[in-house]
């Protein structure tokens, strides 16, 4: 469990030197995570206000067509953003419950530089790895 009043230096960063997802850790990533959250909420928020404002009253077939696909792209974009922040929700919630951080499938830590290149992640690279190979199998399989 996080305790909120952890204070984390300027430039702080995870180490493989310090106890695996201790409270620094555990504060860093649900920073990271509380951020990224901030982020795609605003970038949604604009999305949302450029398709409210763009008309499809455009005279010309080629200029509304273009705004219907810059439209539909918006959309794609936005529904990316709205799973990904349930992906984000869920992982902050592993912080709060002490689980994140270990992979769902081993128990095993997932590791700081995974972590790192995706917080949300939660399963290790190998077990990944099996996930995928195993995907890819079943994917041949129905070819």
């Amino acid at each position: 469990m996080v305790d909120s009043i952890t204070m984390l230096p300027p430039d702080y960063k995870p180490s493989k030197k310090e106890k695996y997802m201790n409270e620094k850790q555990l504060e860093y990533f649900r920073q990271k995570l509380e951020a990224w959250k901030k982020s795609l909420i605003s970038q949604s928020e604009d999305t949302l206000e450029d398709l409210r404002q763009g008309g499809l009253n455009q005279p010309d077939d080629i200029d509304r067509a273009a705004l219907e696909t810059d439209k539909s792209l918006d959309l794609r974009t936005k529904d990316r953003a709205r799973k990904l922040i349930g992906k984000i929700n869920e992982a902050l919630e592993r912080i709060a419950d002490g689980t994140y951080g270990y992979c769902e499938e081993t128990g095993e830590p997932i590791g700081l530089d995974r972590l790192e290149a995706r917080p949300i992640a939660t399963l290790s690279i190998e077990a990944q790895e099996r996930h995928e190979r195993m995907e890819k199998t079943f994917e041949d399989d129905d070819n």
